[in-house]
């Protein structure tokens, strides 16, 4: 009975592990044929990989877009980093009668969808612009400004910081060190699991982001990776060989980072300290 019960799960397991993975399989298979191949449905790799590639670096500015998309995940994530552990440091380490409600009205705010915001943060960056140009429409600040912190960030901090040893406080306080001495030579090494997974979901977020910089960014050279490959979906005959091959190759960099922080990044899903 055991071993029947093993081998159905399995079973169960292998088939769900082939259905989650069967997407990226075909993605690749895809980028090795030919558009009129993947229109057929084709599920057998092809030869028309470095063609495809060479194709889309010949007909749109690839290394441009990866570079905006690259410079805008990294800073979004340091920001993001920085801005929301020290919230959920502060929200959890200090006592104040206020900051529960405070706090509150911060997981309500979650509550509020994106789309809802968009048009007024539109008409404050157009504002911006005739003042501060370099914040305005049309830049890589308008689109890490609105997206580099969020609510569920120094929620996630918060909650692990629950589990941080109060005692290493004390005795960093008891040794002379100031409150950002405690926060950046105690605090942020023992939360590095912690860091590492907010790390990766900011990244991934950012990297994938694409109806607000669709919105706040205008000129071809500013364009992103997402926005670059919707550009070649929407022709009339898009070479759908050449557009997995985009994807492929914008997949790269976010599985590199899962891959390389993929242990710190369960730690601290599941709340470790280390």
């Amino acid at each position: 009975m055991k071993e029947s019960k093993r081998i159905f799960t399995y079973l169960f397991l292998t088939i769900a592990a082939f259905i989650s993975i069967f997407p990226f399989l075909w993605m690749i298979v895809s980028s090795t044929n030919q558009s009129v191949d993947v229109t057929k449905g084709t599920l057998l790799p092809g030869t028309h990989l470095v063609k495809n590639i060479n194709n889309l670096f010949s007909s749109v500015d690839m290394w441009q877009a990866l570079w905006n998309s690259a410079k805008i995940s990294v800073v979004t994530t340091l920001l993001s980093l920085l801005v929301a552990s020290a919230a959920g440091y502060g929200f959890e380490m200090y006592r104040s009668r206020a900051k529960d409600f405070v706090f509150n009205i911060l997981l309500a705010s979650m509550m509020i969808p994106f789309a809802a915001m968009m048009v007024p943060l539109f008409q404050m960056f157009a504002k911006i612009s005739g003042v501060v140009p370099f914040l305005g429409i049309d830049t890589a600040a308008a689109v890490i400004l609105p997206t580099f912190t969020t609510a569920f960030l120094i929620f996630f901090f918060r909650q692990s910081t629950k589990m941080f040893p109060k005692d290493m406080m004390e005795a960093g306080r008891i040794d002379g060190l100031s409150e950002l001495g405690l926060f950046f030579r105690i605090y942020m090494p023992t939360m590095k699991s912690t860091y590492a997974a907010a790390a990766i979901i900011t990244f991934l977020n950012s990297w994938n982001n694409y109806l607000w910089p669709l919105i706040v960014l205008q000129s071809p050279e500013n364009m992103t990776v997402p926005l670059l490959i919707s550009n070649l979906g929407s022709g009339y005959s898009p070479d759908y060989g050449l557009i997995m091959s985009a994807i492929v190759i914008t997949t790269l960099p976010t599985a590199l980072v899962f891959f390389i922080m993929q242990k710190q990044f369960v730690a601290g899903m599941t709340g470790s300290v280390k």
